[in-house]
Parts: structure tokens; sequence; C-alpha cells
């Protein structure tokens, strides 16, 4: 009858194993935590442009009227307070116009700079799914990936160092084979995890503390009620801007009076 063969497992193995386990659970959370973030951003994203649509181009034709009114004060009054005001009121219109406006221009102006360019391909290099070890490793860089795309249509080049950083970290700077040092890697590994945690965290109370946010949650309760704050909003603004017409043609008016 042959011997019987039993594998002893060493302290080191049995440590690598707990690590193991670890790093699975805390990379389960950061790819919920990836998702919750990436269902915000999209919900918000989705929100502001109904709310740009709808009100804010509202918004920055109003302001651009009390613009041109203070504007037309100043050939009214032709005082130094009128001057002031009018600069005040314009640059209020610039800011409300760049709300409105900016994120569209400077989506169809992104160009990313060479620099950009060449660190997202580092990065890809090594992060990307199809260098991929194992399907645990290919899940886990299909999550990189996606990060590292996001950040790079952002022009977001803080992350795309930083994720090509912990590569280097943990792929080149710990060297050897066996238990102890694959421990250390996994031990890296469960770090940075743990901090894409906490960032994604923060990210996520920033964006729900955001005005977009909570102007989201009123127009969902205000939906509860079977009325569209938006498009109230919207009706309250064309009112204003009706009006804000009509002051404009009154000091037209008066400005032709005085010969001016």
């Amino acid at each position: 009858m042959p011997a019987e063969i039993i594998l002893q497992q060493t302290p080191d193995d049995a440590a690598l194993l707990d690590k193991q386990e670890q790093l699975a659970t805390v990379r389960t959370t950061l790819a919920e935590r990836e998702s919750e973030l990436a269902q915000i951003r999209a919900q918000l994203k989705t929100f502001e442009g109904r709310y740009l649509r709808q009100v804010g181009i509202l918004y920055a034709e109003l302001d651009d009227l009390e613009a041109r009114i203070a504007e037309r004060e100043v050939d009214l009054y032709d005082s130094d307070s009128a001057r002031r005001r009018a600069e005040e009121v314009r640059q209020r219109a610039q800011e409300t116009y760049d709300a409105a406006f900016g994120d569209a221009r400077e989506a169809e102006e992104f160009d990313p700079p060479p620099s950009l360019k060449t660190l997202f391909r580092d990065v890809a290099k090594r992060i990307h799914p199809d260098f991929a070890r194992d399907d645990v490793e290919q899940r886990h860089f299909t999550l990189l990936m996606a990060r590292a795309n996001q950040a790079y249509s952002c022009g977001d080049t803080e992350t795309l160092q930083r994720l090509l950083d912990d590569h280097r970290e943990i792929n080149a700077s710990i060297a050897g084979e066996g238990a102890a040092a694959e421990l250390l890697r996994i031990t890296r590994q469960i770090q940075h995890a743990e901090r894409d945690i906490a960032t994604l965290d923060a990210e996520r109370d920033a964006l729900l503390a955001g005005e977009v946010a909570q102007l989201h949650r009123d127009a969902e309760a205000t939906a509860g009620a079977h009325r569209d704050l938006l498009t109230e909003l919207a009706t309250s603004l064309r009112e204003q801007i009706a009006d804000a017409r009509r002051r404009f043609e009154l000091i037209d008016r008066q400005i032709s009076a005085h010969g001016r």
C-alpha cells in the first residue's frame, strides 16, 4: 500500500491565502463603488443636460438682457455707479453663458495633448484586459481600463499617472518569486484598492452635495406631486425675459427722447 503523502501548509502559505481572500473582497467592494459612482455620474449628467436645455439657456438669455439694460443705463445716466453696475451685470451674464454653453464648447474643442496620449498608451500597455494572466486579473484590469478611459476623456493626468505608478510599484519594485514576494504584492494591491475606495467615496459625497444633485432631488420631489420643476422654472424665466425686453425697449425710448 503506497505511503500517504501529506502536504503541510507553511505560515507564509496560510497568510497568502488569507490575503488573497482579502484582496478579492476589497476588489469586489471597489467594483461596486465604481459602478455606483458611474450610475450617479450618468444620472446627474443626464439631468444637467435637461436642465441646461430647458432652464440654463433661459438664464443666459435673461442675464444678457439685464446686462444690455445696464449698459444702456450708462448711456442714459453717464455716472460711475452706472458704469460699475454695467460691468458687474455683464460679468454675471458671461458666467451664466459659460455655465450654459461652456461644457459643449469645451467638448468640441477638446484635443488631448501629446503628453496625455503618451501617458494613456503607457497605462494601456500595462493594464489592458488582453494582458491579464487569469480571469480574476482580467476582471480587475477591465475595471482599471474603464477608469483610465474616463480619466483620458476628462484630461485627468493625475489619475492616469497614479494608475501607472501603482502598476510599477506592484510589479517592478517587488522582485522575486514565492509566497513572501507574492504576499507583499497582494498587500500593496489591497492598500491601493482601499485608497481608491476612499477616493471614490469622497467623489460620490461631493457629487451628491453639489447644486446639480440638490436640484435633481428637488425635481424628483416635485415629480412625486405630479409637477415638473424644470418646466415651472422655464415658464417663470420666460415671463422674466418678457419683462426684461419691455424694460429694454422703455430705456431705449428714454434715450431716444434725450437725443442720445
